[in-house]
C-alpha cells in the first residue's frame, strides 16, 4: 500500500531564498569586518596617518612613565618628525645611552581595536542606533586607555629583565614577546569579551532586542535590492583597488623599501637610520596608491551600505520595496 504522508524532514527544508537569507543575515559581521580590515590596511600603508592619536599617546606613555617609575625614566622625541617616540632610559639596558627607543605607529595607536569593537557594536541587530552610537564612544575610550597601559607596561618589563641580565640585548626579549602576545591575540580576545559584556549589558535576549527593535527610527544596514548602477560603481571600485596594488608591486623602489622594513621589524630596528629612509621611500612610492584605494573603498562602503529612516507609517522603506 502506497504511503501518500509528506515526510517531516522535507517539509522543514529550507529554500535557497530561506537560505541566502540566513546567509545574508549571519555573514554581514564577518563581511563588515573584512571591509573595515581593509580600509584600515590601506589607511596606515603611509606612516603616520593617525598622527593626532599616535601623538596624545606617546604624550601621555612618556608622562605616566615619569610619574610612576621616576623622573628621567622616559624621553619624548620626534620620529619622522613627529612627538611619537619616547625613549626609556635605565642604567641596566643594553647601548652606550642605556635607553630603549620605542615610538607609537599608526598600527600601534590602537585605532584597528576601536574599528574592531565599533564594527561589531554597529552591526548588531535589535539594539537601538543612539546606544549603538554612545557605546562605540565608551568602547573606544576604554580601548584607548587599555593601550596607555600597554606602553606604560614596556618600562618594567624590560627593567626587570634587564636587571636579571643588565647590558645584554637579549634582556629586551621579554618586551617584544610582550608586544607580539598583546598585538596578535591579546586585544582581541579582550574586544570579544568586552562585547558580550556589553551585548549582555544591553539585554542580549531576543525578547529584549524584539522589543527594542521597534523602538528605532533609522538604521545601517547592507543594501538588499541592488541595481545596475550599484554593481558599476562596485566595479569601478575593484578596478581602483587592483591598479593600487599594480602599481605598487610593480614599483621597484616600492618593493625594495618593503624589504627593508620587513627586516627592520623583525630586528626590532625601526628607529636606525636606514629603516627611517626605507620607510619614507615606502611612504612616497604609496602615494597614489593609497588614495585611490581610499577613495574607493569609501566609495564602495557607501555603496553596500545604506542608511535609511522610517517613513511616516512607521515602516522601513527597504522592506516595502522587498514587499512589492
Amino acid at each position: 500500500m502506497a504511503n501518500n504522508q509528506t515526510s517531516p524532514s522535507a517539509a522543514e527544508d529550507l529554500s535557497w531564498s530561506e537560505v541566502f537569507e540566513l546567509g545574508k543575515k549571519y555573514l554581514k559581521i564577518p563581511l563588515a569586518l573584512v571591509c573595515v580590515e581593509l580600509f584600515y590596511w590601506f589607511i596606515t600603508q603611509p606612516s603616520d596617518t593617525l598622527v593626532p592619536i599616535q601623538m596624545s599617546e606617546a604624550w601621555i606613555w612618556n608622562e605616566l612613565t615619569n610619574l610612576i617609575y621616576g623622573e628621567g625614566t622616559a624621553t619624548l622625541t620626534t620620529h619622522n618628525g613627529w612627538m611619537t617616540q619616547v625613549n626609556l632610559y635605565n642604567a641596566n639596558f643594553p647601548g652606550s645611552l642605556d635607553t630603549v627607543a620605542l615610538y607609537v605607529s599608526d598600527e600601534c595607536a590602537g585605532v584597528h581595536e576601536m574599528i574592531f569593537i565599533s564594527t561589531l557594536i554597529i552591526m548588531t541587530e535589535g539594539v537601538p542606533q543612539k546606544l549603538k552610537i554612545r557605546s562605540v564612544m565608551v568602547m573606544c575610550s576604554i580601548v584607548y586607555i587599555l593601550n596607555i597601559i600597554r606602553l606604560v607596561l614596556f618600562y618594567p618589563i624590560a627593567a626587570s629583565d634587564c636587571q636579571i641580565d643588565p647590558s645584554n640585548a637579549a634582556c629586551l626579549t621579554g618586551i617584544w614577546n610582550y608586544h607580539e602576545a598583546v598585538y596578535k591575540w591579546g586585544f582581541l580576545l579582550l574586544l570579544v569579551v568586552m562585547w558580550l559584556v556589553w551585548f549582555r549589558f544591553v539585554g542580549g535576549s531576543s525578547k529584549v532586542l524584539n522589543s527594542k527593535k521597534n523602538k528605532e527610527n533609522w538604521r545601517i544596514g547592507i543594501r538588499s535590492i541592488w541595481e545596475t548602477k550599484h554593481f558599476v560603481v562596485i566595479g569601478f571600485v575593484i578596478m581602483m583597488i587592483c591598479y593600487g596594488i599594480f602599481s605598487i608591486t610593480t614599483n621597484e623602489i616600492a618593493m625594495d623599501a618593503k624589504q627593508t622594513l620587513d627586516f627592520c621589524s623583525f630586528s626590532n630596528q625601526l628607529s636606525s637610520s636606514s629603516c627611517i629612509e626605507a620607510q619614507n621611500n615606502w611612504d612616497n612610492a604609496i602615494d597614489t596608491s593609497w588614495s585611490l584605494s581610499a577613495i574607493g573603498l569609501v566609495v564602495g562602503a557607501f555603496t553596500v551600505f545604506k542608511f535609511e529612516r522610517k517613513n511616516t507609517d512607521g515602516k522601513w522603506p527597504s522592506e516595502i520595496d522587498e514587499e512589492e
